[in-house]
């Protein structure tokens, strides 16, 4: 609570959640949809100071009903082709097709793009598995 209090009054956009990544030591606001430049601020100001505050890296991600969008959302800048949704009994996951030429951006340095964005689908969708193509 103190976190997203924090992230409200230093960006003034409205953080619908806040995970404390301990595995990854970082810090991830889910912002409002339609809040992103607020949240990032210009030339990134706001994450860059929220980052000094806290003495962690800060992420940010706008918030999408939709689970296609939010993970277009967490993998961005990475270009998304498609996203679909594959149900086995008792498991759902989603297959992520990515441009070739941004599979390793939308994976991320030791895989933390992909397991912010599994993160995120888990908590909002229920949705147990992200594999990118």
């Amino acid at each position: 609570m103190r976190y997203i209090a924090l992230f409200e009054s230093v960006t003034r956009a409205t953080a619908l959640d806040c995970i404390i990544d301990g595995r990854n030591d970082r810090v991830i606001f889910v912002a409002k949809q339609g809040d992103m430049g607020l949240a990032i601020g210009k030339g990134g100001k706001n994450v860059g100071l929220l980052r000094k505050l806290l003495g962690k890296p800060v992420e940010v991600v706008e918030y999408s009903d939709s689970p296609d969008q939010l993970v277009k959302n967490s993998l961005a800048p990475a270009r998304i082709r498609s996203v679909r949704l594959a149900e086995k009994p008792g498991r759902r996951m989603l297959i992520v097709e990515v441009d070739p030429k941004d599979k390793a951006l939308a994976i991320g340095r030791n895989g933390k793009t992909i397991e912010k964005t599994r993160m995120l689908v888990k908590r909002y969708f229920q949705i147990d598995h992200v594999v990118v193509m």
